[in-house]
């Protein structure tokens, strides 16, 4: 199967500071890849250049059979296909929750309204809040404003969604329901790209762990591979932090979430 996403040769630098250096990477579709790696190590970055958000210096960026580094990509086009929900919300805080979720594909996408409005409703039973769409993100737990940013991307039908730290700014009793809604995608074959330090869930959903450090990309591995031998003394080290590492490993085929 030819990959969806293709970095080669990628590289980034912040002024002087190189923070992606050398990225070789493919994801194939409908792979879930969990980026792992200390805080600083490029994995944020990473996924902001994949969205267009941060401009790259060199190498290549291939979605679909296109080059996105190429001077003519439609950055506002590309969004639509690849969604991207991160630690803050960013709802309007003087729309409702329907409205904020119709704002794209009225706006955006220019589809009729009613088509619009019914995948949205549909989205919000699925995940237990179509009582919430008249009310404001005020009205709304973190949790729930949480479920609802994810919402509002999965509504543009984009092929890719990518996570970054989304559960980062929530109270821990409200991590499980945001984490749920991310599996389930995952079980439904999205492709997903997810920066996360939840290690329980990136060992339950992964089908492949990509583990950075310094701007590089220092091991690929099955989850299996991954949390019980680590090919780096790098990974070894990180690793050694986190207390979920001697849990037996999930099967990628039922990626169950269980979560202290």
């Amino acid at each position: 199967m030819s990959a969806l996403i293709e970095f080669k040769g990628f590289n980034k630098f912040f002024g002087e500071q190189q923070v992606l250096d050398g990225i070789d990477l493919k994801v194939k579709p409908g792979e879930v890849i969990v980026i792992l790696g200390p805080s600083g190590c490029g994995k944020s970055t990473l996924l902001r250049c994949l969205n267009g958000l941060e401009v790259a210096h060199s190498g290549s960026l291939n979605f679909a059979g296109r080059e996105l580094l190429d001077k003519g990509t439609d950055w506002r086009e590309v969004r639509q296909q690849i969604g991207m929900v991160f630690q803050s919300y960013h709802l309007f805080p003087h729309m409702s929750v329907l409205d904020n979720l119709l704002l794209g594909p009225l706006k955006v996408q220019k589809r009729e309204r009613r088509e619009a409005r019914a995948q949205a409703e549909a989205l919000l039973e699925r995940v237990g809040l179509l009582d919430k769409r008249d009310a404001f993100p005020r009205q709304l737990s973190g949790g729930q404003q949480q479920r609802i940013a994810i919402l509002r991307s999965l509504c543009m039908n984009p092929k890719v969604m990518l996570f970054d730290e989304v559960t980062a700014a929530l109270d821990p009793e409200m991590v499980k329901e945001v984490l749920e809604v991310i599996q389930g995608l995952a079980r439904e074959g999205m492709t997903l790209l997810i920066v996360t330090h939840e290690m329980a869930f990136a060992r339950a959903v992964a089908d492949r762990i990509v583990f950075m450090d310094a701007g590089r990309i220092l091991e690929q591995n099955p989850p299996e591979i991954f949390f019980t031998n680590p090919q780096t003394a790098r990974a070894q080290q990180f690793l050694e932090k986190f207390s979920y590492v001697a849990a037996p490993p999930k099967t990628t085929q039922t990626k169950e979430l269980e979560l202290p």
